[in-house]
């Protein structure tokens, strides 16, 4: 009888269950589109139903989550779109634990930083410009195949989850990522065939035009690069043309919202009293008297328009901010005038100055107007790399690039925070410039730290520390393949006309509509990041861009950097470690290392050296002191290679016996010089000539056939 009540009662409620999960997911779509031979599945309606648009996006065997939410009101006191782009990685989509203390994943790591501002940038040009409700876009991580990128998905899986939603948005977009492998262009590559690519390209787009571009390459021409973004943007046509698909079935209307655009007859009132001031306040090319001039012009419009707006300061600064750019984007677009006086294609004053300080490995200051960059570099041991915990496949960085950017810089009065996301985008474009040209351990056996200090700020700062770390790194011996140049591109746009300016300075980026970097060296491009605030960039700009920013980098790598130092010094500075490398049996490395590790540090004691050892066999040895560095070399070498007559070597007495003593060649390692060989004369006592513990010059004399070593002093005297 309790059985079939336990039964009755169970079937109700699974019956209950079923019903429950129906209506629930009755909402449940899934749409699915072959993305380069790799199917691309979306699902929505089943899971996060209650942000305003969600998506779990498949790419392969990769899964994102994808929500997008935003404010029911709009924040007051705020004259931008405060959107939030967090790509949240979770080490469970790779199995692992976190290696923390706590076991769990902590602030994001660079990488997701990198990725939630590769996402955010082609979406935030889409929104409204008057739109001031929250919106935030939360890209969860939960798996990972690596020959699908996550960074992809995540990108798409954004654009479909705010398309679908009812937040205004001027989308869709898509995005895809493009290798070079064996001089081919790779839609999406597998993990095995980025190992071999010469290309790193993310190109986001629309249905007409490209909207982001981030890159990092091996010196890749321009003509390579533009095809490989267009062939993006082919790809990116298509995954367009299916997202629309899900928006023309499930997508919401969007909701309507409070207009924050200035009040057009206080903007009318300041422009026709103001025009003229801030006119004459911008013809300067020095940014602190610009600024001076401003803020004269700012208290005289607060005080003149007192009365007729009161309590509306924050107002009429917007006013004055639009006022601002309307003169800049019209001197550019109607008068090809610069606010500086610089023509289209000019950069400004550049100077290069390296070795000015004293005790870093290496050190330059990079000057182009009123940016100033300070590069140091610092050398280190391999093991000084750094570990990642992250959920891709690359495990440890060995070039480490920071960058800072204090508050001084621009002549603000704020206190030092830890670094942003702007700092760690900027390093990381800094880095990913100049690894292509970096040697590889076997030939430079360091790990290299560069941290580039923005001691001064008025555009392109970016450039800049790319600039100073080329120096910087040659100031330091290191044996770059080829110098890097970094410069900017600015454009201005109005209906069908647009116009470029190369080396954009602070007000030229703040009313522009784009900041194209491009770094590279002579023979081509090893990173791009393209900033948009307008919908797009049509092939005629990108081409025109690569161009004029190609000329740019020729001018600043001939004229200014290679004639503050043309070539990498010939050694390391006097107060860096000195690197020694070699190569062992693995099977020899435990005799190195010893029991406890008793052997190795040993060594290190004795000589002064940081020994670092791979599971390869290969060796780095460490030592501000060359010779002790070599000493090391020679002891390891000893251990790991058997004794041949003839070699001489200095040992250290380790015991005295009636017919001779022990002498320690290498660690656990002795031989004998007999009592006949310790002196050209006759020796009655061995304790009349040595002592335990003395260090002796001896020479291997014989090896008998059990092995044993047979040394002499005697012929080390002759």
């Amino acid at each position: 009888m309790f059985e079939s009540l336990k039964n009755l009662f169970g079937g109700l409620r699974n019956q209950g269950k079923e019903t429950e999960v129906k209506d629930m997911f009755e909402n449940y779509r899934k749409f699915s589109f072959d993305f380069e031979g790799r199917p691309l599945v979306v699902e929505t309606g089943k899971i996060a139903q209650l942000a305003n648009g969600s998506a779990l996006v498949r790419y392969g065997e990769t899964v994102i989550l994808a929500t997008a939410t935003a404010s029911a009101a709009p924040r007051e006191g705020i004259d931008f779109l405060p959107l939030s782009v967090d790509f949240e990685e979770r080490l469970y989509a790779v199995g692992k634990i976190p290696g923390s203390f706590l076991k769990r994943e902590g602030k994001p790591s660079e990488k997701a930083v990198l990725t939630s501002r590769v996402i955010d940038r082609p979406i935030r040009p889409l929104f409204p410009k008057d739109l001031r409700n929250d919106v935030c876009l939360n890209l969860l991580v939960l798996s990972v195949d690596p020959d699908n990128s996550p960074e992809i998905t995540a990108m798409i899986g954004a654009s479909i989850a705010l398309s679908i939603s009812d937040i205004p948005w001027n989308g869709p977009i898509a995005g895809v990522f493009m290798g070079l492998v064996d001089g081919e262009l790779v839609v999406n590559p597998t993990a095995a065939q980025r190992e071999k690519s010469e290309l790193e390209l993310t190109v986001a787009g629309s249905e007409k035009k490209v909207v982001m571009i981030e890159a990092g390459a091996k010196e890749v021409p321009e003509d390579k690069m533009f095809e490989a973004i267009m062939k993006a943007h082919e790809e990116i046509r298509k995954v367009v043309e299916f997202i629309n698909t899900i928006v023309a079935e499930i997508g919401k209307p969007k909701f309507s919202y409070p207009s924050c655009e200035v009040d057009h007859d206080m903007y009318e009132a300041i422009a026709d009293y103001a025009i003229e001031k801030v006119r004459a306040a911008l013809d300067t090319d020095d940014k602190t008297v610009r600024e001076e001039r401003l803020n004269v012009v700012y208290d005289d419009v607060f005080t003149h328009f007192e009365e007729q707006y009161p309590d509306s300061k924050t107002a009429m600064s917007e006013c004055l901010y639009k006022l601002q750019k309307f003169v800049v984007r019209r001197w550019l677009l109607d008068d090809g005038k610069r606010v500086d006086g610089r023509n289209l294609n000019q950069i400004r004053p550049l100077a290069s100055e390296v070795g000015i300080l004293p005790r870093t490995h290496g050190s330059a200051l990079f000057t182009r107007g009123q940016t100033q960059v300070l590069t140091t570099v610092t050398l280190g041991p391999v093991s000084d790399q750094q570990l990642l915990d992250g959920i891709d496949n690359e495990e440890y960085k060995r070039y480490m690039h920071h960058y800072n950017f204090p508050s001084y810089s621009v002549g603000e009065a704020k206190p030092t925070r830890s670094p942003g996301r702007r700092e760690i985008g900027h390093g990381a474009l800094a880095e990913r410039a100049l690894v292509p040209v970096i040697p590889d351990v076997e030939k430079f056996p360091y790990a290299l730290r560069l941290v580039s200090e923005v001691v001064s700020s008025n555009g392109s700062t970016s450039q800049g520390s790319i600039c100073a770390s080329t120096l910087a790194l040659m100031d330091a011996g290191v044996p770059i393949t080829a110098p890097v140049a970094g410069i900017s591109c600015g454009l201005v746009t109005e209906g069908e006309r647009w116009m470029t300016m190369l080396d954009i300075q602070g007000l030229e980026d703040f009313f522009g509509d784009m900041d194209f970097k491009v770094a590279g060296t002579k023979k081509g491009i090893t990173a791009i990041q393209m900033d948009l605030k307008i919908d797009g960039l049509t092939p005629e700009i990108i081409k025109r861009a690569f161009e004029q920013t190609r000329e740019g980098r020729m001018y600043i790598l001939d004229e200014v950097m290679l004639k503050a130092i043309p070539e990498p010094r010939e050694d390391v500075s006097k107060y860096a470690p000195k690197m020694i490398s070699t190569k062992i049996d693995p099977d020899k490395i435990r005799e190195v290392i010893g029991s406890g590790g008793k052997v190795i540090q040993k060594i290190c004691a004795d000589t002064g050296a940081k020994i670092d050892i791979e599971d390869d066999g290969s060796v780095f040895i460490a030592a501000v002191d060359r010779d002790g560095g070599l000493k090391a070399l020679s002891i390891i070498n000893a251990i790991v290679n058997d004794p041949e007559v003839g070699t001489v070597f200095v040992g250290k007495v380790t015991r005295l016996m009636t017919f001779g003593c022990f002498v320690e060649y290498a660690p656990g390692k002795e031989g004998l010089v007999h009592i006949s060989k310790l002196d050209k004369k006759r020796v009655e006592k061995v304790e009349d000539v040595v002592s335990v513990g003395d260090e002796i010059k001896v020479k291997v004399v014989e090896i008998d056939d059990k092995g044993r070593i047979n040394l002499s002093r005697k012929d080390c005297l002759e």
